[in-house]
């Protein structure tokens, strides 16, 4: 996957996070991250790393995500991989 296409998938993914009631919060809350935050940083690749590592807690909301922007779920990790420069290390 080049770089592009996982950043342009990340920030789609965030749009995705946005219209699921609460999935956002949840997001803001556990990165500690603002509204603010997401305007001004929704162009990082490292913040959206951590956009698609929260997504990827949850089984079903990759699965949801996927579905919903039509693509696998495996693209989503893939894209996480190039983001993170293919540093797969989580923090659980």
């Amino acid at each position: 996957m080049r770089h592009e296409d996982a950043h342009v998938l990340a920030i789609r993914t965030l749009g995705w996070m946005a219209s699921q009631e609460g999935l956002l919060d949840g997001f803001l809350s556990v990165s500690g991250a603002s509204a603010e935050d997401l305007r001004t940083q929704a162009d990082d690749p490292d913040f959206l790393t951590g956009v698609l590592d929260y997504l990827l807690m949850e089984d079903r909301w990759v699965l949801e995500c996927a579905a919903e922007l039509g693509v696998q779920p495996e693209t989503i990790m893939g894209a996480r991989t190039v983001l993170g420069r293919g540093d797969l290390r989580h923090w659980t």
